[in-house]
């Protein structure tokens, strides 16, 4: 779609010569522009392109400006495959490429909308992204490049098993670098490759489960609200926010979040097998508190007082704590990760690094970042309780940002 504005000294108001209209979007941005930047004479404006409006629209005023503007716009939401874009090494170097797959934010098995972006899967893109990576001889190495407090449990888990293919399916190289957040679904991930390399200023863990849940009822009394469920099957709104959860409810929701917790429990122990430290030898490098006191009277489930060690208990650490606890294997950099991808892999120095990106992606470098920040409004308006339907369930996510309960939507 073309739209052209021309300059012109006959008229002493604007004219519109309308062949086809074009969206409403693009004639009143061009509008607004119009009359924000000014100008000295009235103009004539040519319009290409197909609408259909109802209503009315007015304009009051004479808008004025001077030059030419044109404005092209894509007419279609279609996502273009992915594609190799060097952006390091040299393309002569002898043998194979190593490409960077991003992880970034949220981790869910749904779309994102946001400025810049369209609305991409991060499941479905990491998908994507492996399938190329399988089908390209010339990637020898693969750097998992991760930033993310975490997700979904089965997102995770689905990333996971994708990683896991790769590796049997190629059997090449992979090497985790955890960025400035390495937690919950994240680290999971991690633990599927080969080398896990955290800067020292990473923060790294989170080996727990959370659900969000919220009790709204009294809430929702003070404005007169009185939910009416007609349900058949009496544990079919187990979890909402309308009422209070009974005890042997919550049970119910503990036992299959001690389930997930012993899944990521279990993938940690085979991943990092004896390079893991626990127990008391955790307590002699000073990162442990069992010494001090703790106050059982404030748990009713017994599910959820599992004594299954610092370690494991959701908390989270630097960088260098976790090398010490056997959690990462290095602190280093994404220089530091590629470069031993590389050697893993068997490549000259200076091999060519790639990412995998679409054409409207203009993330061309190791540490850019694709825009998909969740926007689920235009207003910064988020009610945790009344959004329940849009969050993920359980979920291997460190969460000290409420934000987080409803990204997903």
């Amino acid at each position: 779609m073309l739209t052209r504005l021309v300059g012109s000294h006959r008229a002493p108001r604007q004219s519109l010569r309308l062949a086809g209209l074009p969206s409403l979007a693009l004639l009143v941005g061009g509008l607004l522009v119009v009359a924000s930047i000014g100008c000295q004479t009235p103009i004539r404006a040519l319009v290409g392109g197909k609408m259909n409006l109802g209503g009315k629209m007015g304009v009051d005023g004479d808008i004025r400006m001077s030059g030419e503007m044109v404005t092209v716009s894509r007419s279609d939401n279609t996502a273009t495959p992915i594609r190799t874009v060097q952006v390091d090494g040299y393309q002569n170097a002898g043998g194979g490429r190593i490409a960077i797959v991003d992880v970034d934010g949220l981790i869910v098995n749904r779309n994102f909308s946001g400025l810049n972006s369209m609305g991409e899967n991060p499941v479905a893109l990491f998908r994507e992204k492996m399938r190329r990576i399988e089908c390209d001889g010339s990637i020898s190495a693969v750097v998992l490049r991760i930033n993310t407090p975490g997700g979904g449990v089965t997102a995770t888990d689905i990333l996971a098993h994708d990683v896991a293919n790769l590796k049997q399916c190629r059997n090449i190289p992979v090497v985790a670098c955890l960025m400035t957040t390495g937690c919950g679904g994240g680290y999971y991930l991690a633990t599927h490759a080969d080398q896990i390399v955290a800067h020292p200023t990473s923060v790294v863990g989170g080996i727990g489960v959370i659900l969000n849940t919220y009790n709204m009822q009294d809430t929702l009394a003070q404005y007169n609200i009185i939910p009416v469920p007609v349900k058949s099957g009496e544990k079919i709104d187990l979890g909402s926010p309308e009422r209070t959860m009974e005890k042997h409810e919550r049970a119910i929701l503990q036992t299959m979040a001690n389930q997930f917790h012993d899944r990521f429990i279990a993938q940690v122990r085979s991943a990092r097998g004896q390079r893991l430290v626990e127990g008391e030898e955790l307590l002699s490098l000073g990162l442990s508190d069992k010494e001090k006191d703790v106050e059982e009277d404030d748990f009713d489930d017994e599910g959820a007082r599992r004594d299954l060690g610092e370690l494991f208990d959701g908390r989270v650490w630097t960088g260098e704590q976790a090398v010490a606890l056997g959690l990462v294997d290095s602190t280093g950099y994404l220089d530091d990760a590629i470069e031993i991808a590389g050697r893993m892999a068997g490549l000259p120095e200076n091999a060519p690094v790639v990412l995998l990106r679409r054409d409207n992606d203009r993330a061309l470098s190791e540490f850019d970042v694709t825009p998909n920040s969740p926007m689920s409004s235009l207003l910064p308006l988020s009610i945790p309780g009344l959004d329940r339907s849009k969050m993920p369930t359980f979920l291997y996510l460190w969460q000290p940002e409420p934000s987080f309960v409803t990204a997903g939507g």
